[in-house]
């Protein structure tokens, strides 16, 4: 199946307004604007703060008359910290909205710093499941969502994930009303993007789609969400991978490895990684509550972690649900049979480690790993029962 035609830009609405297409973040300034708002503050990483890109979104945004302020104080894993200091940094700079950049981290934190700026009372009293929550009903800062790894999505979810800064116990927050009033998907950021960061990223989409589709609640609408994304994923990611470990002067313009090629690719897997994040609103899985407990107790990036366990986790529900791997391969064209065979070459294709041992992870630390994996309420909506030995099996087998 050939990739998706590029448009000049395209908006849908599921049902966050989103912009896509190359080169739309040169719209955010005028969208500002139009909404009567001129001082953003500019949620990113540390990562990302230092890179041309941000530079030139903040002369774009000051071109079109607005004053951005930068807020960047964090890295990979989000905490509480770093939202308390993100609604700081608003309220010094005297800021009327947000514009969340980045990955999952910024976007997550810059949906609860907008819950904060008006809301009492301690971030954690929002908790997913909390009976007790107080209601999310103060004005929330207009906010947008700027996506520049094709990974977790968050640009159209409702929930963030933050994380105790003493414990790494992760904590879920969620609201309908976290979901940004407009994303712009905008390919071009992700041009760039590194290898491993592509690889990482890209599983983590990969997870979503597949935890989605795999998970046992009724949702017709995200199973065939999942299923198109899941096809994307196949068609693209080792595409963009193998682009990103090219130097720039071995791409032309056109071709097969050229960079039209290139942007089609990256603009596949932004929008499956898009689509991941619409669809696990059916429910996720097993796979998540161990990169859960990996990021917790090991300080793993997310997407990595999901990527590491995927094919002991996919191998565990195969053996539950084989007729759904088989609508899987079928939409992803796959030979019938071979999704784990397809797995572990696309995991040792995109140069992703073996076994958890290449990253730290020690046999010592099961134990831990198993005990904050099975508090994780992910593998609740499982395809099939989740208990302490076969995480604990998942884990030994992913450490090889």
């Amino acid at each position: 199946m050939s990739m998706l035609d590029l448009p000049d830009s395209v908006t849908f609405n599921f049902p966050t307004p989103i912009l896509f297409g190359l080169g739309v973040r040169r719209e955010i300034g005028s969208y500002l604007k139009e909404n009567g708002l001129s001082r953003p503050l500019i949620v990113t990483d540390e990562g990302i703060a230092p890179l041309p890109m941000l530079h030139d979104l903040k002369v774009l945004l000051e071109g079109d008359g607005l004053e951005p302020q930068v807020f960047s104080d964090m890295g990979g894993n989000p905490v509480k910290t770093h939202v308390t200091k993100g609604v700081d940094a608003y309220r010094a700079g005297n800021c009327d909205s947000i514009i969340a950049v980045g990955g999952g981290a910024p976007l997550d934190v810059a949906k609860v710093v907008g819950l904060m700026i008006h809301h009492p009372g301690d971030l954690y009293d929002y908790e997913d499941g909390n009976p007790d929550a107080p209601p999310v009903d103060q004005h929330m800062p207009l906010l947008v969502a700027v996506p520049t790894t094709a990974g977790t999505g968050s640009e159209v979810g409702r929930s963030s994930v933050i994380s105790e800064d003493d414990t790494g116990v992760k904590r879920i927050i969620f609201s309908p009303r976290l979901m940004p009033a407009k994303v712009f998907a905008d390919p071009e950021l992700t041009l760039g993007l590194p290898a491993k960061i592509t690889a990482a990223t890209g599983l983590d989409a990969l997870t979503h789609l597949l935890e989605a589709y795999l998970s046992n609640g009724y949702h017709p609408m995200c199973d065939g969400i999942a299923l198109e994304g899941i096809r994307m994923v196949h068609d693209s990611l080792k595409q963009c991978v193998d682009f990103a470990m090219l130097d720039e002067d071995e791409l032309d313009i056109e071709g097969e490895m050229g960079l039209e090629a290139h942007a089609r690719a990256r603009s596949e897997m932004l929008l499956a990684a898009l689509m991941g994040a619409v669809a696990f609103q059916k429910g996720l899985g097993v796979n998540h509550s161990c990169a859960h407990a990996l990021s917790t107790v090991c300080d793993m990036h997310h997407g990595l972690a999901n990527a590491m366990m995927l094919p002991f986790c996919m191998d565990f529900n195969e053996r539950a649900v084989p007729e759904k791997f088989r609508k899987i391969e079928q939409a992803a064209g796959i030979p019938d049979g071979q999704f784990a065979v397809w797995l572990r070459h696309l995991k040792g294709d995109l140069g992703v480690p073996e076994g958890l041992c290449q990253l730290g992870v020690t046999e010592e630390m099961v134990d831990e790993l198993v005990a904050v994996a099975m508090k994780d309420p992910c593998h609740q909506s499982n395809p099939c029962p989740v208990t302490e030995d076969d995480f604990r099996n998942m884990f030994i087998l992913a450490l090889e």
